[in-house]
């Protein structure tokens, strides 16, 4: 059994070179409204979900991106409403948000 439900992983990598990448789209905020809501609707802790900053995810060209394990779904979002209805339909009722993913 995983310590966790569900893994989510935000990359907020910044790329000095000039090609694209996720912390340019705000990730690290996304990443820290999207724990906090998590928290607000008591879906954090022990055998439930974690929300972790990861560093390059290598997709920046597609981002901003996070991956939920262990269902390895990648998503694409652009705004906190995004973010909400991952949260609702992914991490609540377990439903793939096929708009979102890449």
């Amino acid at each position: 059994m995983s310590y966790y439900e569900r893994h989510v992983f935000f990359c907020t990598n910044r790329r000095d070179d000039g090609r694209a990448s996720c912390g340019d789209c705000h990730a690290q905020e996304m990443r820290d409204y999207a724990k906090k809501r998590c928290k607000s609707l008591e879906l954090t802790g022990k055998g439930k979900v974690r929300i972790n900053s990861a560093g390059c995810l290598d997709r920046c060209g597609e981002g901003p991106v996070i991956v939920v394990y262990p269902e390895a779904i990648w998503y694409s979002y652009i705004d906190e409403e995004d973010l909400d209805e991952i949260i609702d339909e992914h991490l609540v009722h377990g439903r793939v948000v096929e708009r979102l993913k890449i």
